[in-house]
C-alpha cells in the first residue's frame, strides 16, 4: 500500500496520474499546507523539506516500509516499482534528461512565476519579469522539442509526459494573460489534450476533492506558505 501525502498543487497532481495510471493500491492522505501542516514534525519525519508529494511504501524494498519524497523522485521509484511508464532500455538517458529537464528547469520556474505575478508584493517588477520570461523560455524549449512528436520520449507515454503535465496544467497562471495561454506553443497544446483526454486524468483530478483544503490567502497561510519571508519568532 502506498500512503500520498497530498495537497491539489501542480507537482502532487504528477503523483496521482501516475497512481491512476499504474493501478498501484493507495491512501491519500491530506496535508494542508495553508494551515501549515507540512511543518509538523510527524510529516518533516517524512520529508524533512516540508514540501508535497511525498510517499511512504509500505512494502518498500525488501518488504521495509520506505519513503519517498520529491515528485521527479517519486515518479521514477514508482515507474520502477510496477516497470511501467518508463519507455524501453534504449530511452533511458533521454527520459533522465528530460525528467531533470521538467524538474529543476520548467518546473520551478513556473512556479516562481505564478509566485512573482499572483502572490507577490507590487515593485518587484525584474524578478516578476526574470521568472515569467525562464518559464517562457522553458515552454519554447519543449515546444521546440514536441514538433512531428506525440510524447515527449520515444515513442510511448510515460512518466516524462506525466511529470510536464501536471505543471502545463496550471498554464493560465504560469502564462497570466488574456485569452488561450498555449496559443503561442501549438505543440504543447496538441500533446496536452492528447494527454489530458486519458481516462486516468479524470480520476487523478478526482484525488483529494473529498477533503476541504483551506483556500482563504490570510496572513496566517503565507506565513505558512512563504516562511522565509518572515523573521524567526523571538
Amino acid at each position: 500500500m502506498i500512503r500520498f501525502y497530498f495537497h491539489p498543487t501542480p507537482n502532487p497532481a504528477k503523483i496521482a496520474l501516475l497512481l491512476e495510471e499504474t493501478g498501484l493500491p493507495y491512501e491519500v492522505v491530506p496535508v494542508d499546507t495553508s494551515k501549515g501542516e507540512q511543518h509538523l514534525p510527524a510529516f518533516r519525519a517524512i520529508n524533512p523539506n516540508g514540501k508535497l508529494p511525498a510517499i511512504v511504501d509500505t512494502e518498500g524494498p525488501g518488504g521495509r516500509e520506505s519513503r519517498v519524497f520529491d515528485s521527479t523522485a517519486i515518479l521514477l521509484y514508482l515507474a520502477e516499482k510496477t516497470g511501467k511508464l518508463l519507455g524501453t532500455p534504449e530511452d533511458r538517458p533521454e527520459l533522465l534528461s528530460w525528467l531533470a529537464f521538467l524538474g529543476t528547469g520548467l518546473g520551478p520556474f513556473s512556479g516562481q512565476a505564478v509566485h512573482f505575478q499572483w502572490a507577490a508584493p507590487e515593485g518587484l517588477d525584474y524578478a516578476r519579469n526574470r521568472y515569467r520570461r525562464e518559464a517562457e523560455r522553458h515552454y519554447q524549449v519543449l515546444e521546440d522539442h514536441l514538433a512531428g512528436r506525440d510524447v515527449i520520449v520515444g515513442d510511448s507515454f510515460t512518466i516524462a509526459d506525466i511529470s510536464a503535465w501536471g505543471w502545463i496544467d496550471r498554464a493560465s497562471r504560469v502564462l497570466k494573460g488574456d485569452g488561450d495561454p498555449l496559443a503561442a506553443y501549438p505543440n504543447i497544446k496538441r500533446w496536452f489534450a492528447a494527454i489530458d483526454s486519458r481516462p486516468a486524468v479524470a480520476r487523478a483530478r478526482a484525488v483529494g476533492q473529498d477533503h476541504e483544503f483551506k483556500k482563504v490567502q490570510d496572513e496566517e497561510s503565507r506565513r505558512h506558505l512563504f516562511p522565509s519571508n518572515y523573521p524567526p519568532a523571538a
